[in-house]
């Protein structure tokens, strides 16, 4: 059977069945990011046509894994065992895809396209599984309590990689010096961990109550200057971030900036808010202020697509 599946590598990428199904498989990821994040979503559309889908494909696999660990398969009645099951199988048809070129599976199909074209690889898809494995591997009844280095690992896994992948994506066909190619790829990792670092200030209601998680190291609940401690964080890693983009194409500049900024403006966000208000409600970037960010995005790429 595997040599049979392994075979499909052959097939010409232009060949009609072949090109429906990744279609068919391209288009359920673009209503995966629809689906689960209105702002990933409106970012994509800045991107130009030529990564758009690729970065959408990205998402749908890590969205769905994050589903399997963050409650989906617990809510459909897999026991911590099986819900462990499903996501190894997950990553297993996930790295086989990616030697073959195919799955049955639309989410990793569409995915292993991408990674094949991008030259993403396992290096940065076995840390990103090793940290969902990570968020089923706390004792029952047990808050997982996320120390300095176990917060370092899981981001690097669950966010940086990602960053990585959108990075390979933006900068297929480009020549970048060894210099410059590190500078950027600083810049993707940062910004993947400022985003990771964000969500888990503004989840910690639900990370700390219904998923008995900790990612922030804290054992209590979080004081205010403990908050503005990782806001400082936060905004490191954004500063780094933004140096990155002039490295980027053009053609990826805006989308990035607009996320950016939606998460600069996010942080303020959560910096003017109390501690303990931060357990009680998930803090959200209005629409109206979401459409500006991203027209401030496109108007600073244009200025400078102009020089």
């Amino acid at each position: 059977m595997i040599g049979r599946r392994e075979a499909i590598a052959n097939v010409p990428a232009d060949a009609p069945a072949l090109a429906k199904f990744t279609d068919t498989a391209e288009s359920v990821s673009e209503r995966v990011i629809g689906s689960y994040s209105t702002s990933f979503g409106g970012a994509t559309r800045l991107l130009g046509k030529r990564h758009r889908r690729h970065v959408r494909n990205i998402y749908a696999l890590v969205r769905v894994a994050d589903e399997i660990v963050d409650g989906v398969a617990s809510q459909a009645g897999l026991s911590p065992a099986a819900q462990m099951d499903a996501l190894d199988r997950y990553a297993a048809e996930t790295h086989l895809a990616l030697r073959t070129g195919y799955s049955s599976d639309l989410v990793i199909h569409a995915f292993a396209r991408t990674a094949r074209a991008a030259g993403i690889d396992a290096s940065l898809t076995e840390p990103f599984f090793a940290s969902m494995r990570s968020d089923l591997t706390s004792p029952n009844e047990q808050r997982a309590v996320f120390d300095r280095a176990a917060h370092a690992t899981y981001v690097y896994g669950s966010a940086e990689v990602v960053g990585l992948m959108c990075l390979r994506v933006f900068l297929r066909g480009s020549d970048l010096t060894t210099a410059d190619r590190q500078q950027v790829e600083h810049g993707a990792q940062q910004l993947g961990a400022a985003f990771q670092n964000i969500n888990f200030l503004r989840d910690l209601g639900d990370d700390t109550a219904r998923l008995g998680r900790s990612y922030l190291g804290n054992d209590e609940l979080l004081t205010d200057d403990q908050v503005e401690a990782w806001v400082s964080v936060i905004r490191s890693q954004l500063a780094d971030a933004q140096r990155a983009i002039p490295f980027l194409p053009l053609d990826a500049r805006a989308a990035v900036r607009a996320a950016l900024a939606l998460f600069a403006n996010l942080t303020d966000r959560v910096a003017r808010t109390p501690a303990r208000d931060l357990y009680l409600s998930r803090i959200r970037v209005p629409n109206p202020v979401k459409a500006a960010l991203a027209l401030s995005a496109v108007l600073t790429t244009l200025r400078e697509g102009k020089r």
